[in-house]
């Protein structure tokens, strides 16, 4: 058990290594790193890298005060197996003397024996000198985001900014999607109830189910074949938006991994023809394999959506579905990596990307048709700049600011174009939508 407790931390120390370090997304560095622990242990994997890189600038200011000179280069893994082992000790119920001990075997497992005695030295110290009761040095050792980003969250929400990093740093609630061609999430949560896996509906999203705790997905009935998928409920309310207005023909544009695909197709049935593209060819398999689970089909072309002459037929769409490519920085609590991996030049270039979409995609909605545009970012620069520049430009278009259901209106913030749903928000992820209409001439 010792031996199989030191693999892990020896393993989550890599993964956070090859993040911090060489720039992997943790997706990307769990997928490659798991395969050499036992599954039973991945759950363990999972939480440290997680829960150290939601905490990332407090557990390097930890370590710097800890070490008396920095590590060398050759040994940065060390560095990050000393997150680790602060993690554990400040964050986590695993008994300390397990944290220490299996922390500094890990050392060796890392074939640095050397600084065993270092790690436990370091770890033994934090715990003796309640490091953890000295205020942050630093606003990004007190909120775990870079300064560049505490600032755009104060600039655009100067009454929110706090409550956006706190949930950013929270871990997200599991939420399912009730496929509404076979069940309603009433009935489906009975079954859920029956199993005693409580869960809870949204008003105003009516596939949604929010999970007390995380399950694994074999453990929701009818998952193998379609009954429900795992989606985020403020993700869920773009396919009925679009629908409202009766759609027949609808593009999904960036539309990997598949999940608002599915969405529209299990909400539309056999009253709408989707095609789906997206540019990135590996990321289209999770489409098809999406759709296959929820017996649905689509035509699915691997292109870039703003290339029309690449891949559009010619015939024009009355419903456009724009996920557009974006920071992600309201799904943080998701995926902590975010925090590090983006960077403040990342959002002009993002927004120059946002409008490009836009402006292609356009020409290819019919006069009373609707785009429904929609990122997982809460920066302004990628969501009401974005669409703010284009209705000036373009006097054809005209937002439809009505929402598609009334209970919604307290999930969501108006913006001067669109609708912002801030991270945290009845346990939501951040998601930003905003509805152009094409006017009839």
């Amino acid at each position: 058990m010792a031996v199989a407790g030191a693999k892990v931390r020896a393993v989550a120390a890599e993964v956070l290594d090859a993040v911090i370090s060489n720039g992997e997304s943790l997706d990307t560095a769990i997928a490659s790193h798991e395969v050499r622990i036992s599954p039973d242990d991945r759950s363990l994997l999972r939480m440290l890298c997680y829960g150290a890189l939601r905490r990332h600038w407090t557990l390097q200011g930890w370590v710097a005060q800890l070490l008396e000179r920095p590590l060398q280069r050759k040994d940065r893994v060390i560095n990050a197996l000393l997150r680790i082992g602060l993690y554990q000790l400040n964050d986590t119920r695993i008994p300390d003397h397990a944290a220490v001990s299996q922390t500094v075997e890990a050392a060796r497992l890392l074939r640095r024996p050397k600084l065993a005695g270092l790690i436990n030295a370091c770890l033994r110290r934090f715990q003796r000198d309640n490091l953890a009761d000295i205020s942050p040095a630093t606003e990004e050792a007190r909120w775990n985001h870079p300064q560049w980003l505490i600032e755009m969250f104060r600039r655009d929400w100067p009454d929110d900014w706090e409550a956006i990093l706190c949930a950013n740093n929270e871990r997200a609630p599991m939420w399912l999607r009730v496929n509404s061609s076979r069940h309603d999430a009433v009935s489906y949560r009975a079954q859920l109830g029956d199993l005693a896996i409580p869960a809870e509906t949204l008003a105003g999203v009516p596939d949604a189910l929010r999970l007390a705790e995380p399950r694994g997905v074999d453990e929701l009935p009818g998952f193998a074949e379609g009954d429900v998928s795992v989606q985020d409920a403020a993700a869920q309310i773009g396919a009925r938006w679009l629908l409202g207005s009766k759609a027949t023909r609808v593009l999904d544009a960036c539309a990997a991994p598949g999940g608002k695909t599915g969405h529209l197709l299990e909400v539309g049935g056999e009253e709408i023809a989707l095609t789906a593209v997206d540019s990135d060819a590996s990321r289209v398999e999770s489409i098809r394999g999406n759709l296959a689970r929820i017996g649905r089909s689509a035509t699915i072309i691997v292109a870039d959506a703003s290339k029309q002459s690449e891949w559009w037929d010619g015939q024009a769409f009355d419903g456009i579905l724009l996920d557009a490519p974006c920071s992600a920085t309201g799904v943080i609590r998701r995926h902590p990596d975010i925090k590090l991996l983006r960077r403040a030049s990342d959002i002009e270039r993002l927004s120059d990307l946002q409008s490009g979409l836009l402006e292609a995609l356009w020409p290819l909605l019919l006069p009373g048709g609707r785009l429904l545009y929609a990122t997982c970012s809460t920066l302004s620069a990628e969501n009401e700049a974005v669409l703010g520049r284009f209705l000036a430009s373009h006097d054809d278009a005209v937002e439809d600011d009505v929402l598609p259901n009334n209970n919604i209106r307290d999930l969501m913030r108006r913006r001067a174009c669109g609708y912002q749903i801030l991270p945290g928000t009845a346990g939501l992820d951040g998601f930003y939508y905003a509805c152009l209409e094409k006017k009839v001439s």
